[in-house]
């Protein structure tokens, strides 16, 4: 975690920073409000790979991820015409995924500035991003690596309570079976018959209301009714407490998002004296 980071870095630079991006992604949004999602999952990949320095924003990705690289861009040449060369694409990404989540009706959360940009991408620090088959052994390992708890596993996990995954990403729990996996009976029939072997790439929610942020999520856990083997897991002893207490009280959940929200921010990003501020991100 670096010392550098501070709510007030770009109060003299860039004061309006935060209504300049609010009013983007509000704008994208009145369009098409599933984006909210793919904003939240780069930002959190970006932290996971290298450190939040706007690395994944320069390695290409699904048709998902391109949309929200869009806006990201969009956001981008909204605060340059305002503040050329100032603000840093890790930056822009950072507010823009709490923008993203309060305009679904989430929390929000303090964002501090600072973060500079890398010049490359490095593709082994994919390999470093959580997948969706981790067992809960795993997923708490790669968490702990990162300085993150238990408690902000689970409650970060919980961004999956708006977005869509492909099929792809949990058809094996579908056809192959997975050891240890509870998923309900009735619940996989219906994703069997929306995710046919024949269609990889085909959307399904990642829970009942993908376009809210709320506690949802929690609840269709506590079902055995998630898409993803990863999420599931998150009922093994060591973490179904804090499924049951966030899908019990939704306030709990959004103060332990937005404190977990806030840690992940400050993982290893490059700040003022290295790095760069890319033209575009």
């Amino acid at each position: 975690m670096s010392l550098e980071l501070s709510t007030s870095f770009y109060a003299n630079t860039c004061p309006d920073l935060p209504q300049i991006v609010r009013s983007v992604i509000r704008s994208e949004f009145s369009n098409e409000s599933r984006s909210a999602a793919s904003i939240l999952k780069l930002h959190f990949r970006d932290c996971f790979s290298r450190g939040c320095d706007g690395s994944l924003l320069l390695q290409r990705g699904d048709g998902r991820s391109a949309k929200g690289l869009k806006i990201i861009n969009n956001v981008k040449r909204a605060v340059e015409t305002s503040c050329p060369a100032t603000v840093s694409c890790a930056d822009i990404l950072a507010l823009s995924a709490r923008e993203s989540v309060i305009a679904l009706g989430g929390p929000s959360w303090t964002v501090e500035f600072g973060r500079r940009d890398s010049p490359a991408t490095v593709a082994a620090a994919m390999e470093a991003i959580p997948s969706p088959n981790l067992t809960a052994t795993q997923l708490i390992q790669s968490f702990q690596r990162r300085g993150l708890s238990k408690r902000d596993l689970v409650a970060l996990s919980g961004g999956h309570s708006i977005g869509q995954a492909q099929c792809s990403a949990f058809s094996a729990r579908l056809f192959n079976g997975t050891p240890g996996d509870s998923i309900d009976r009735a619940f996989k029939s219906r994703l069997e018959k929306n995710c046919p072997p024949t269609a990889p790439d085909r959307l399904t929610n990642l829970d009942p209301s993908p376009t809210t942020f709320d506690n949802l999520y929690f609840r269709a856990l506590l079902a055995n009714q998630s898409l993803l083997f990863s999420d599931q897991q998150l009922l093994e002893i060591d973490l179904v407490g804090f499924v049951k207490e966030f899908a019990a009280n939704q306030q709990t959940f959004f103060t332990a998002f937005a404190n977990g929200m806030i840690k992940m921010g400050k993982l290893s990003p490059i700040t003022a004296g290295h790095g760069e501020i890319r033209s575009s991100c």
